[in-house]
C-alpha cells in the first residue's frame, strides 16, 4: 500500500457522544505523530485539515431522547460528501471525533464502491454494535446510530439524507462487542451482520474470526473499510474514552488484527474514532490508536524500535 496517498480528515465532531472531549480527538492524533508515522512508513501523506459541519436545519423528532439531531445530521452531510472526494484521491484516514462520523465516512465509501462497481465491505472494531435508529434510542447519543443508518434500515426517513448506496448487512464483521442494548439485539438477530463479541475471541482467538472475513471480501473483490473505536480496546491500556466497557481486546489481539489487516492488502479506509483527550493519561490513548494504525500500514513487530522514533521523520 507504499504508492498509497493516505488522506487525513479531522472531523471535530462530540455532539454524537453523551460527553464533552470528542472535538479534541484530531488534534491529539496529529499531536501523538499520526502524519509523521504514515511518512516514516514510505506514505505520501496530504492532511486536509478539520472540516467543518453543513448548515443546520431545524429538525424535531417525536423520540424526546434524542439529543443533537440537527448537528448530527448536518455533520454527516458533510462528511458524506468528504469520504467520497477523498477516497477518489487516495486511503481516507477519518480522525475524530465520536462514532456519529461514521453515518457519513460509510455512506460515502460505499457511494465510492458503488461507482467503481466493487462490493463495500466493514470491519467494525467497538463494543457496541451502534445499531440504534431514531425510534430505539433511549440514551438519544446519536454516535449509537451509524450501523444501522449506514445499512439502510428504517426510521431515518426525513431527517438524515437518504442512503443512495446501503450497505450489505452481510458485509458487515463486528469483532469486540460487549455492550449491547435489547432493541440492537433483537435488530441483529435478523439482519445477517456477523458479530463476534468477546467471548467468541476468547474461544477463538481474533486470528480464525478476522481469517474468514478476510476470505469473504477476497472472495468478492471487495473494499474494505476499518471503523476502530477506543472502546474496543480494554480501558486499562486505553483509558481516553467516554464509554469505557471492561474486558475489551488486549494490546497483542488488537496489533495482531492491524497486521493481518495488512497482509490481506484489502483496507482501503480507516475511522479513528471515540478518543477523549480530556479523559486520557498523558496522551496514552492516542498514541496506542497511533501504534496500531502503523501497524495496519506495515510496520511489523521486528521493526517496532525499543524508543519511539516519533516526530522524528527518517532520511529517505
Amino acid at each position: 500500500m507504499a504508492s498509497t496517498t493516505c488522506i487525513v480528515l479531522g472531523i471535530p465532531v462530540q455532539e454524537g457522544a453523551g460527553r464533552l472531549g470528542c472535538d479534541m480527538g484530531p488534534s491529539a492524533f496529529r499531536t501523538a505523530g499520526l502524519v509523521t508515522e504514515l511518512r516514516n512508513l514510505g506514505y505520501a501523506v496530504e492532511d486536509r485539515g478539520n472540516i467543518a459541519p453543513a448548515p443546520q436545519r431545524e429538525l424535531r423528532h417525536p423520540n424526546g431522547a434524542i439529543k443533537a439531531l440537527a448537528e448530527t445530521v448536518a455533520w454527516t452531510e458533510t462528511i458524506t460528501d468528504a469520504a467520497y472526494q477523498a477516497s477518489g484521491d487516495g486511503m481516507p484516514i477519518f480522525i475524530g471525533g465520536d462514532h456519529s462520523l461514521s453515518a457519513g465516512s460509510m455512506t460515502g465509501l460505499a457511494r465510492r464502491a458503488a461507482k467503481k462497481g466493487r462490493e463495500f465491505f466493514v470491519l467494525w472494531l467497538d463494543s457496541h454494535p451502534d445499531f440504534h435508529t431514531l425510534e430505539t434510542t433511549t440514551s438519544g447519543n446519536l454516535h449509537g446510530v451509524p450501523m444501522a443508518y449506514a445499512t439502510g434500515m428504517r426510521g431515518f426517513e426525513g431527517f438524515f439524507p437518504k442512503v443512495a448506496n446501503p450497505l450489505k448487512p452481510q458485509n458487515v464483521c463486528m469483532m469486540g462487542i460487549r455492550s449491547v442494548d435489547p432493541a440492537e439485539r433483537a435488530a441483529l438477530s435478523t439482519a445477517g451482520v456477523t458479530v463476534h463479541d468477546m467471548r467468541a475471541i476468547d474461544e477463538n482467538g481474533v486470528a480464525p474470526l478476522l481469517d474468514a472475513f478476510l476470505k469473504r471480501v477476497a472472495a468478492a473483490d471487495g473494499i474494505l473499510h476499518v471503523s476502530l473505536d477506543v472502546d474496543f480496546l480494554d480501558p486499562g491500556i486505553a483509558p481516553g474514552v467516554g464509554t469505557s466497557v471492561p474486558g475489551g481486546a488486549t494490546f497483542r489481539e488488537a496489533h495482531l488484527i492491524m497486521e493481518m489487516l495488512h497482509d490481506s492488502g484489502l483496507v482501503r479506509s480507516i475511522d479513528l474514532v471515540e478518543l477523549n483527550p480530556f479523559l486520557d493519561e498523558r496522551g496514552r490513548t492516542a498514541l496506542l490508536m497511533v501504534d496500531l494504525v502503523s501497524s495496519l500500514m506495515g510496520r511489523r513487530v521486528l521493526d517496532r524500535p525499543t524508543q519511539s522514533y516519533r516526530h522524528t521523520p527518517k532520511n529517505h
